[in-house]
């Protein structure tokens, strides 16, 4: 399983410039060897751009998505990260998206597949970070 972050997702919707063909070509890459997921963070930053949750089914349909919940360690771990980037100095008040994700795909033991990988490098080291 290869987890998707949404900023993958919005490159393909929003048919990016700079983006959207290297973020669909991986989609279709992974797809064809693993199963692509998304849990419900990403679910919720890509259902904004959609009137009904069928919308987003149907683009999940259409990019092969399955929906994986977190798991109850992970969101303890994902508290954990956001401890640490507090302590390090981050500014932000609330448990940041990112890491239930990172810490969903620690959980899991499976990739990322983002392009932005400076936070689950930073916090979750021993997760694959597949980026740009």
């Amino acid at each position: 399983m290869i987890l998707v972050d949404s900023n993958i997702i919005f490159d393909i919707v929003d048919n990016d410039p700079q983006w959207c063909a290297w973020s669909a070509g991986q989609m279709r890459r992974y797809a064809a060897v693993d199963t692509l997921a998304i849990n419900a963070i990403v679910f919720a930053e890509i259902s904004p751009r959609f009137l009904a949750v069928s919308d987003v089914d149907e683009l999940m349909e259409l990019l092969t998505l399955s929906y994986v919940q977190i798991p109850q360690a992970a969101a303890y771990r994902a508290g954990k990260a956001f401890a640490q980037y507090r302590h390090r100095g981050g500014t932000k008040p609330n448990v940041l998206p990112d890491f239930f994700i990172g810490a969903h795909a620690e959980a899991l033991g499976c990739p990322i597949l983002t392009r932005d990988a400076r936070r689950y490098l930073t916090y979750f080291p021993g997760v694959t970070v597949i980026a740009p």
